[in-house]
């Protein structure tokens, strides 16, 4: 199940382990990625907290959590090659895994549908 912020982060969540990243329509607003920051592993991010950088060839962007939890997995190959996240951004191109703090808080963000329609 896939859930979405406004701020165009997309979570997948697996338990209480939710995989984020940045959605398709937002690399193409960003363009090419040529730079990723991620956070430190253990990191405790609020929601709304800037959790990560990404920079494209037109402009640098937040990367913000999208619910609060602690930092446990980091994507290194999106540092190592930023081209991963326009070739895959739902998919390799994931930025970061956070142990939510509370996982039915996910509720709280809009399905695919929803995305849709903000993004029309």
């Amino acid at each position: 199940m896939l859930k979405y912020t406004e701020e165009h982060e997309w979570l997948k969540l697996d338990g209480d382990i939710a995989t984020v990243g940045i959605t398709q329509h937002a690399t193409e607003l960003l363009g090419d990625v040529v730079f990723v920051q991620l956070p430190d592993i253990g990191a405790k991010l609020a929601k709304g907290d800037s959790a990560a950088v990404v920079e494209s060839v037109k402009a640098a962007s937040d990367v913000f959590a999208p619910l609060a939890g602690e930092v446990i997995g980091l994507n290194h190959a999106i540092v190592e090659d930023p081209a991963i996240v326009n070739l895959d951004p739902q998919g390799a191109g994931w930025f970061f895994k956070l142990r939510l703090e509370d996982p039915k808080a996910i509720d709280g963000l809009m399905d695919e549908a929803a995305y849709k329609k903000l993004t029309e």
